[in-house]
């Protein structure tokens, strides 16, 4: 803290200095012990390094599920590892990719705004190489895609863009969907020269090819989410579970899922000579079954419906007439003690 002084104390230091008992030089101002920190308006931080370190590690995740996913798509080893987080202007980001290159414009529903996945022309080139059936040695080409180019591109973008999706699920729903495909990044201007970004830098080795992803993500874009880029809030959401979004996902990929659903009429037990000799018109007796039963519909390896057989057109059928778990005990044991042993 700086210290006042008096007037006589002012007086006795003139006087101390006009006599010559004291230098001028001698008297150094207060060493100034505040640190001060450069910050360049030009370049205002938006993201803290909480916020980053959270997206290096949502990243790192979107990394490992491309690595799998390409892996499986070309038939080779592919190997895709978060190189860096950075925040920089949108103008440093685009004068720091090549022309041409793939640029992808991503739309980040229900986030406003998009965002940008740029892949190097060597690993582009390489992916199409192996998807038309070569080694996927690399090639030093510098050119536009051709349609057919375009259209290969656009279904690994896709995919790949699946995988960002189930990345950014601790935090959002995120639906990414392919815009368009740019290779002049000066047709890409999806915000103002001079807004922040977030650049995640993909280091991404396919074969003996190495080459780079960035994915550039502006701040305009992740906004409304930019309090759920912290520790806190990742790890607390791990620890919650199943949430509603996530169980909307799991429902959804739940619903394309194939399973077995068998009517069964009854059960035998028949020796392998037997069942060697039956021909056409042979009548199998069955254990304790009536033509009145219900048949049991297992769904799966699960006993879960008693159901009646019917047609349908000219087609075979079955009317459910009853959920096995509504059934109560007496109804159970009455069933039972009918002798038909599919309800035991």
């Amino acid at each position: 803290m700086t210290e006042v002084l008096s007037q006589d104390e002012i007086d006795q230091l003139l006087t101390a200095i006009n006599a010559g008992e004291t230098e001028i030089e001698t008297i150094k101002p207060a060493a100034d012990t505040r640190k001060i920190k450069i910050y360049d308006f030009k370049r205002p931080d938006k993201f803290s390094k909480e916020q980053i370190r959270t997206v290096q590690i949502m990243h790192e995740t979107f990394a490992r599920l491309t690595t799998t996913s390409l892996s499986a798509s070309l038939r080779t080893l592919v190997h895709v590892h978060v190189a860096s987080v950075d925040q920089l202007t949108y103008e440093e980001f685009i004068r720091s990719i090549p022309t041409p290159t793939t640029l992808a414009v991503v739309s980040m529903d229900p986030l406003k705004g998009q965002a940008i996945l740029e892949i190097d022309p060597s690993v582009t080139f390489t992916i199409i190489d192996r998807l038309f059936g070569g080694s996927g040695e690399g090639a030093k080409l510098n050119r536009e895609l051709t349609d057919i180019e375009h259209s290969v591109m656009e279904g690994i973008i896709v995919r790949i863009l699946g995988n960002m999706r189930e990345a950014w699920t601790q935090v959002i729903d995120l639906r990414p969907r392919l815009s368009q495909i740019e290779t002049n990044p000066q047709f890409a201007q999806i915000v103002p020269p001079t807004e922040m970004v977030v650049l995640v830098t993909l280091e991404t080795k396919v074969g003996e090819v190495e080459g780079m992803m960035n994915l550039c993500i502006p701040y305009l874009t992740i906004e409304p989410i930019v309090s759920k880029l912290s520790a806190q809030y990742w790890y607390s959401s791990v620890r919650r579970g199943a949430t509603t979004e996530n169980l909307n996902i799991l429902k959804e990929k739940l619903s394309s899922v194939e399973i077995p659903v068998i009517a069964e009429i009854g059960k035998i037990d028949i020796s392998v000579r037997d069942v060697l000799a039956l021909r056409a018109g042979d009548i199998v007796r069955l254990y304790s079954v009536r033509v009145n039963d219900p048949m049991t519909l297992n769904v799966g390896n699960k006993k879960k419906f008693l159901c009646r057989p019917g047609v349908i057109g000219k087609k075979m059928a079955v009317q459910i007439t009853k959920k096995l778990e509504d059934l109560g005990q007496e109804e159970f044991e009455e069933l039972a003690s009918e002798g038909d042993e599919n309800y035991e």
